[in-house]
Parts: structure tokens; C-alpha cells; sequence
């Protein structure tokens, strides 16, 4: 069984070396092209609608993100995302899938002064992927894997030299809002008939499983301040309490009450960073009655009480404006 194991470890390193291989020439071009991009920055949100690209010089401690619906794509180094329970990591050989929002802890892994950390985020429209379905007749969504609405995938040269082409398209910006929109739908086409893709289709087709918790999620982050009450997510859904569980389980890695409280502790954080809130009112603001709770909950999450957190990230220089956080969160 060992043998076994390590077989398949080894033959998958061989895989990543090999993909690697076929997009080192797109990608040393990518990572010129987008450092030039950011100039002096370290993150862009770009003119091109959903796309936003990211820099790093070394690598980085834990922090809290919310991932949108998304593609994220590594062109130098490597990240971790942390969501729940699972560990998902990805490089240059594979891209971060990204089906619901998600709350998660990221951290960038590989990443120095002479080879930097490049990335680049496009944010994905589920009504184009819901027409593309359509379109080109893809299989029958119940067919498609329920499981997480996090994913990582093989990385090729097709999709490589569509998002080299579609950065390009920031050097000329009359051409982006017919071309961009034609690009970012040749992207979209890859991971929906990729490996991948079923995770994709299965949220987008009303009456899937995934589906039915995408409407969970929605419901909680919109309402992730007020009690939970069980049976008002399962009248959402459309979905007994215990089959609500399972499959919500399934996709986020945690429990509906679970999810909230990560909503809940991410946006703390969010309002003593950004809003220089004290612990007290970010806790009162995203629906704690208890400081005390709160400050167990945080420390538990975040590896250190409120302010002690805040005092530290500020310190690493991680509070940045609300767009440059926002890239630096998903890509």
C-alpha cells in the first residue's frame, strides 16, 4: 500500500514537471508582462472586467480571504488554501478552482526578490457558464461529482496562452471590451469541459445538489449577522435538514453553523482592519452576543486574540486599501 502511494506521489510530480515544461515559455512572458503591468504595485484590480493580478517578494503568513466564484492561476511560485478541514495547494502545473464564496485562510508559499510570487484572478460569470452549458449540450449535471466548491486542476498550455492573451489586452484597451469578452469565454470553456468542470456545471444547473447549497451559501452571507435557524436554510434549499447537512458538508468542508462562524470571524477582521473597529463592536456587528465567545471563536480560527491579530497584521504591513486587499485575497 506505501508502495503504492509513493508510486502515485512520484508519477504525480512527473505529471506537474511535465506541465510545467509545456508553459515555461508562455509563462516567463506572462510574468514579465504582468510585472510591467504593476509597475511599483503589488496588486491590481484591472480594467478588464473580474481580472486582477498579484506580486509577491516573499513568502507570507496565514490570512483570512473570502474567495468568490473564480479562477485563479499561478505563474510563479505556490499558495495553500485552508478551507475547513481541507488543505488544497497549488503551483504553475495547477489552477484554483472556485465555485461558491467561500471563506478560507491563504497563504502564499513560494516566493523571493529574484523569482516572485505572480498570479492573476479572473472572476467567473455563472450565468455565462450557465448559457455555455447550454450551448455546447455538456452532460447531464447529475452525472458530475458532488463534492467540494474548491477545486484544483491540471493547468495546460490552452488555458495558459488564453490568459497571456487576454493580459495583453490591457496594452491596448480599445480592443478589450469585444475581445476580453471573447477571451474570458474561451477561458470559461476550458474549465468547464476540463476536469474540473463538473463542479462548475453542477452549481450553475437549478436542481442539483450543488446548486441547492450554492443557495445555502448565498442565504448565509447575506444573513450571517442573524441567528441560524436550521430549518429556514433547509426551506431555502429545498432540502431536509439531514440531506442539507451532508451534501453542504461536502462542498465547504464545514457545517452550516460552522460556515457563518467563519463569515462571522472574517468579517470582524475585516471591520478592525479596514474600519479600525474595536474587538467589542466588529463582535456586536456580525451578530455576537457574547465578547468572550467571540474572542475564543477568533482566537481559535486566527491563532491569537483580536486586537493581538490586528496589532500583528498591521505590523507585517497586511492592511492595504479595499481593492488591493480584495486582489490579494483570491488571486
Amino acid at each position: 500500500m506505501k508502495k503504492d502511494i509513493a508510486e502515485m506521489q512520484f508519477n504525480s510530480a512527473k505529471e506537474d514537471d511535465r506541465r510545467r515544461a509545456a508553459t515555461a515559455s508562455v509563462r516567463a512572458d506572462l510574468a514579465g508582462t504582468i510585472a510591467r503591468l504593476l509597475g511599483n504595485e503589488d496588486d491590481l484590480a484591472t480594467t478588464i472586467p473580474g481580472l486582477l493580478i498579484m506580486r509577491r517578494h516573499a513568502p507570507e503568513p496565514p490570512a483570512s480571504f473570502v474567495f468568490e466564484p473564480s479562477l485563479s492561476m499561478i505563474v510563479q511560485g505556490s499558495k495553500r488554501v485552508l478551507l475547513g478541514d481541507a488543505a488544497y495547494r497549488y503551483n504553475e502545473s495547477r489552477f484554483l478552482l472556485t465555485t461558491v464564496n467561500l471563506p478560507t485562510i491563504a497563504q502564499v508559499l513560494e516566493a523571493s526578490p529574484e523569482r516572485p510570487y505572480i498570479s492573476a484572478l479572473l472572476k467567473l460569470d455563472l450565468v455565462a457558464a450557465k448559457k455555455m452549458i447550454a450551448d455546447i449540450d455538456l452532460a447531464d449535471p447529475d452525472a458530475a461529482p458532488n463534492g467540494s466548491g474548491m477545486a484544483t486542476a491540471p493547468a495546460g498550455p490552452e488555458l495558459f496562452d488564453a490568459l497571456a492573451r487576454l493580459i495583453r489586452l490591457l496594452d491596448s484597451p480599445t480592443d478589450i471590451p469585444i475581445l476580453g469578452a471573447l477571451i474570458q469565454r474561451e477561458i470559461l470553456y476550458r474549465v468547464l469541459t476540463g476536469p474540473a468542470g463538473g463542479r462548475l456545471r453542477q452549481i450553475v444547473h437549478l436542481g442539483t445538489q450543488g446548486n441547492r447549497i450554492a443557495r445555502a451559501i448565498a442565504w448565509l452571507r447575506d444573513n450571517y449577522a442573524r441567528p441560524l435557524r436550521i430549518g429556514v436554510l433547509a426551506d431555502v434549499t429545498g432540502m431536509g435538514v439531514s440531506t442539507l447537512h451532508h451534501h453542504f458538508r461536502l462542498m465547504t468542508a464545514m457545517s452550516p453553523l460552522q460556515f457563518q462562524k467563519h463569515l462571522r470571524l472574517h468579517e470582524a477582521r475585516r471591520l478592525m482592519l479596514s474600519e479600525e473597529l474595536d474587538a467589542g463592536n466588529a463582535a456586536l456587528r456580525v451578530g455576537y452576543e457574547s465578547a468572550t465567545q467571540f474572542s475564543r471563536e477568533y482566537r481559535r480560527l486566527f491563532g491569537a486574540p483580536p486586537m493581538r491579530d490586528v496589532k500583528t497584521l498591521r505590523l507585517n504591513h497586511a492592511v492595504q486599501p479595499p481593492d488591493a486587499a480584495r486582489a490579494a485575497a483570491q488571486s
